[in-house]
């Protein structure tokens, strides 16, 4: 009973209630909510895409430089001008790209309600008629699809973000639209820079430390650090879906651990004809 009360009082009870599938803690938790607490969901999500498909794509894109280097027998050197300087410029594109995107979906959604609430206005009829033929075919009556939607309608500017939702399936964006993109624009350049740098490291780091170490040592080192990244990632991601931990963590370090073996193959292909050219 402690516990449930504990979890009944926490601003994320129904959260918690929820992964422990613990169906009293739920009850007790909207029991209370209602003068101690606000349901909260988790609004992290928002960002996963650009920091994990970032993060993905910037390790990739280092690692494939370094197995297709590696695989091609060249020197360190060019590996860190082109893994860097390739990260750098590729993780800027990425977040413009991310923000631009963003940006041009939300300004698309948002011209698409001023459309709906054209029609609203001067024909609210054919719209609640549309409404009540959408909830009467996912299983309502037309007696009760009616009251519903009539009761809806009467509040305009949430009967259209309902229309947006239910007819267009589309999600209306905040007021500050334009801030949000510009902060998923930051988490993809951050977030690829970021992993992108990591499998570079170890060319920096380990011939300091170890400077009699050979170039094989180093692409080991590269295929560590990124498997592990890999794994990581995949981990993390777990958290903001129904997928166990290693599941997830397994699932993205063989899918990443598939682009590299590409990579590399490729390198040493393409190293074998120009050998043999020569």
């Amino acid at each position: 009973m402690a516990a449930e009360e504990s979890t009944a009082l926490v601003p994320d009870g129904a959260r918690k209630a929820y992964d422990g599938l613990d169906t009293e803690a739920s009850k007790n938790f909207h029991d209370t909510r209602h003068t101690d607490n606000i349901e909260m969901h988790q609004t992290e999500g928002g960002y996963l895409k650009p920091l994990i498909f970032g993060g993905l794509d910037g390790i990739l894109t280092s690692f494939a430089i370094v197995a297709g280097a590696a695989g091609g027998s060249m020197p360190v050197p060019v590996v860190l001008v082109l893994g860097f300087s390739n990260i750098f410029a590729d993780a800027l594109a990425m977040g413009v790209g991310e923000f631009l995107s963003s940006k041009a979906e939300n300004e698309w959604i948002l011209s698409e309600r001023r459309r709906e609430n054209w029609e609203m206005e001067n024909y609210p009829e054919g719209e609640i008629r549309e409404m009540i033929d959408i909830y009467e075919e996912r299983g309502m009556t037309r007696e009760d699809a009616t009251q519903v939607i009539q009761t809806m309608a009467k509040y305009k500017d949430f009967f259209v973000d309902v229309m947006m939702a239910e007819e267009l399936a589309l999600q209306v964006p905040e007021e500050d639209h334009k801030i949000e993109s510009m902060k998923e624009g930051v988490v993809m350049f951050c977030s690829f820079a970021t992993f992108g740098s990591l499998p570079l490291l170890g060319y920096v780091i380990i011939p300091e430390l170890f400077p009699t170490l050979g170039e094989d040592v180093l692409f080991v080192a590269a295929c560590v650090v990124t498997g592990l990244v890999l794994f990581g990632m995949g981990c993390v991601k777990s958290n903001f879906s129904a997928t166990h931990w290693y599941i997830s963590g397994l699932e993205t370090f063989l899918l990443g651990g598939a682009c590299a073996t590409v990579a590399f193959t490729i390198g040493q292909f393409v190293d074998g004809l120009i050998a043999n050219e020569t």
